[in-house]
């Protein structure tokens, strides 16, 4: 497995792990909790290094998944969680990144992951009643601690990564990005490259769409999130189902999937294929929004 370096030191295989459908998102949950333990640790048998969790998948759950898989190779791992929201009666209601709340979630983070210490620490919605700074300061009190490596940010404009960054530097920047997805191409992007900031593309795969796995015909059940997607409507599904056919790129959901996306880091695709998959995107385009109204109106822009 390649290894990859975030920021200023931060390294991590070059395909890491997603943990949030393992608890939420994609439908039913799967219901064996010790077949998603040996998905996560299989993954680290097969080098991947680097999983990704948050304190609002579930809520809480998944937090608690992950560090239990993880506890007996909890040294040769990195692993990211998110603070950002507030929650109550088990759904998060809004963004909240006060310094007392951060400071509240990490806590309770390190207490579900069981660890001493969260390797990467994001901001998982810009909080527009918090400035950008007082959330750099607040994780930069909590990294002097001991509490957290590395700062991270999820969904953050060009703008608001300056202003973190000037007050303590930002390790990674996740956002969503893929064939169907090219929002952070024309700032933020550069924006990390000019920063020395890594950048961590989350839903490569464009929620499943992009694996062929769904179609205008495919039900979606109770709990999965794509149900609210405007690009996930069956009309839309039937306008974008063009990019389905030229791209024929694996999900990742059991441990034949993980193997199939670190098998995909041997297979470097040459300056005429990326050409034309940027023509294909630029003349197809994509119709729908990403999320709905409201999730939206959490992009940071």
């Amino acid at each position: 497995m390649h290894q990859r370096t975030l920021g200023r030191g931060l390294r991590v295989s070059a395909i890491g792990l997603g943990a949030m459908g393992m608890s939420q998102g994609y439908g039913p949950n799967p219901g064996d909790r010790a077949e998603m333990i040996a998905v996560l640790r299989g993954a680290v048998d097969r080098g991947v290094t680097f999983f990704d969790t948050a304190e609002v998948y579930g809520p809480y759950v998944n937090e608690e998944l992950v560090g239990e898989a993880l506890a007996p190779v909890r040294d040769q791992v990195a692993i990211a969680t998110k603070f950002g929201f507030r929650i109550e009666d088990g759904a998060p209601v809004g963004p909240d990144s006060r310094p007392e709340r951060i400071r509240a979630v990490a806590t309770a983070s390190l207490k579900r992951l069981g660890v001493e210490r969260i390797d990467l620490f994001y901001q998982h919605r810009v909080d527009p009643n918090v400035p950008a700074e007082e959330v750099a300061g607040a994780v930069g009190e909590l990294v002097q601690e001991g509490k957290v490596r590395c700062f991270g940010l999820s969904e953050a404009g060009a703008e608001t990564i300056r202003r973190a960054h000037a007050v303590h530097p930002v390790t990674a920047v996740q956002s969503e990005y893929s064939l169907w997805t090219r929002d952070p191409e024309p700032e933020v992007l550069p924006t990390c490259a000019e920063l020395g900031i890594g950048f961590v593309p989350f839903s490569p795969l464009g929620k499943g769409f992009l694996t062929g796995s769904v179609d205008s015909s495919t039900s979606l059940t109770a709990g999965d999130v794509r149900a609210a997607n405007p690009r996930f409507t069956p009309e839309n599904r039937t306008a974008n189902q063009v990019l389905v056919s030229i791209v024929p790129i694996p999900g990742t959901r059991r441990i034949a999937r993980v193997e199939e996306n670190i098998g995909a880091t041997q297979l470097p695709l040459s300056a005429d294929e990326l050409a034309d998959l940027d023509e294909l995107a630029a003349r197809i385009g994509v119709r729908g929004d990403r999320y709905n109204a409201y999730h939206m109106s959490l992009i940071d822009k």
